[in-house]
């Protein structure tokens, strides 16, 4: 009788105490193991010398989610609610409850914005039809004009008490207003970040010369790229002795973009030999737009800053635009993607989207005319969090590809993000030796070097397969 007496104090002591010191969130310590998702794991997103200092370097909110929704998982399965064992022991539920301890996690957060919620955006209205907006209860937010005054975009707030789909319609319904649209947030096509093999890797996948010194001259002299992205770190290493221009268009009132997408989009173009992180084409000239801003936990561009951004690499006159970036359908950047290509004769090249294989289409990937590319590993395999759909043109890899950090030193990178600046550096390397092809002829040569990848054909997860480039100089 004693035993049973003892045993019956004794096992919601025990049960208190474990609860005491096992973590918030999980069940009582003998009975549940730990495990984890490495996907998403930031340790192997870090450096391999642990030189960089920006830990937080394209960490997936996901993880952070994740356990925001497991604990409340828990919470409402009773596993950590309500008062301990041991204050039930010893008369604590009399005492005056205390607020709970934070955890130190922010709740879930919702499904991000797809656009502004109170602008309209059109694109070279005509001053008649801009007005009757004016005269109809419209305000004009900002206006940009590029090109020497003959491309000028608008940003507008709709009317008191008008839906924002009813002031899209009317906008449309003007003779000049048929591209209104929303202003679509862009968001950045990065991805988990997988820690293995060499940095080269990704250079043999495709045939790129690991020595870029190897290229002929022809292949390195004079080319110019523009990039639409977040912000970069200038003074990185990897940049030292790089031609490499910065501009910046977001909004300055806004909270100015991170360094980490950026500074490894451009590193992978032009990385300078001698560093943690060569890239493609050390000796051509970056012209890098910074249109992104931060806006609590979210990074985005709007429409209305990409189409500037895009006008403002055309006048710069650069060759190839990259576009490591992707949203929604929009008709005024996709009104202005066609006269930059058109008129211009620029090659936009984009990222086909990290949203998995049953996601919508991604753009401007999707648009026509745009190179939407795709991600492989180094076994040609697709990067299991791709989009899929008749838009993708070509694969390149894009897992575990290595670039540098936002600090300093480098790390790995994944995603179609990573991909879209080997397509870039081809295409602009083709531009070079046949300035007589147009833009729809270097893509069209692009995909006859591929390597077909997947089911005979073109297809919907690799397009017409894989960048080659073996040949990259001798017969282009």
């Amino acid at each position: 009788m004693k035993k049973l007496f003892f045993a019956l104090i004794a096992m919601p002591l025990f049960l208190a105490l474990t609860d005491a010191f096992r973590p918030e969130g999980a069940s009582h310590l003998f009975l549940q193991a730990a495990y984890a998702d490495d996907d998403d794991s930031d340790s192997a997103d870090s450096d391999s010398d642990n030189d960089d200092a920006d830990d937080d370097d394209d960490r997936d909110d996901s993880q952070s989610q994740k356990a925001n929704q497991n604990n409340q998982k828990n919470r409402n399965t009773g596993s950590v609610s309500g008062p301990s064992p041991l204050r039930w022991l010893f008369g604590g539920q009399n005492r005056r409850q205390q607020a709970p301890a934070s955890t130190g996690l922010t709740p879930p957060a919702g499904p991000l914005a797809q656009f502004a919620s109170s602008e309209i955006i059109v694109f070279n209205i005509s001053p008649q039809d801009l007005q009757s907006l004016l005269d109809g209860g419209f305000s004009v937010l900002d206006e940009r004009s590029v090109s020497g005054g003959t491309v000028r975009s608008y940003r507008l707030s709709p009317p008191t008490n008008t839906s924002l789909q009813d002031a899209r319609d009317a906008v449309r319904a003007l003779p000049s207003g048929g591209n209104a649209d929303f202003n679509h947030f862009y968001r950045l096509d990065r991805g988990d970040n997988q820690c293995s093999g060499q940095h080269c890797a990704a250079f043999a996948l495709i045939g790129w010369p690991q020595q870029v010194s190897e290229l002929p001259n022809r292949c390195a002299i004079g080319i110019r790229i523009g990039m639409v992205d977040t912000g970069l770190n200038e003074n990185h290493s990897t940049f030292d002795g790089a031609n490499l221009k910065v501009l910046r268009l977001a909004d300055q009132d806004r909270r100015a973009s991170k360094a980490s997408h950026g500074t490894a989009v451009a590193a992978i173009l032009i990385g300078q030999p001698d560093t943690r992180s060569p890239g493609l084409l050390p000796g051509s000239e970056l012209v890098a737009v910074d249109a992104f801003y931060r806006s609590g936990r979210d990074e985005r561009a709007d429409a209305f800053t990409l189409v500037e951004a895009l006008y403002t690499l055309a006048d710069e006159q650069v060759s190839v635009i990259n576009l490591s970036l992707s949203g929604p359908e929009n008709s005024v950047l996709a009104a202005a993607i066609n006269d930059i290509k058109e008129t211009r004769g620029i090659a936009l090249i984009a990222a086909a989207g990290n949203n998995g294989p049953g996601a919508a289409p991604a753009y401007p990937a999707a648009f026509s005319g745009v190179l939407g590319v795709t991600a492989v590993d180094r076994n040609k395999r697709i990067y299991r969090r791709a989009n899929r759909g008749s838009y993708i043109d070509l694969a390149a890899p894009g897992v575990n590809v290595w670039s540098a950090a936002s600090v300093k030193g480098a790390k790995w990178k994944t995603g179609t993000s990573f991909a879209v600046p080997f397509f870039s550096a081809a295409t602009a390397i083709v531009r070079q030796g046949n300035p007589e092809l147009t833009v729809d002829d270097v893509f069209e040569l692009l995909k006859s070097k591929a390597e077909d990848l997947g089911e005979p054909g073109a297809d919907s997860i690799f397009g017409a397969g894989l960048l080659s480039v073996s040949t990259l100089c001798e017969d282009w």
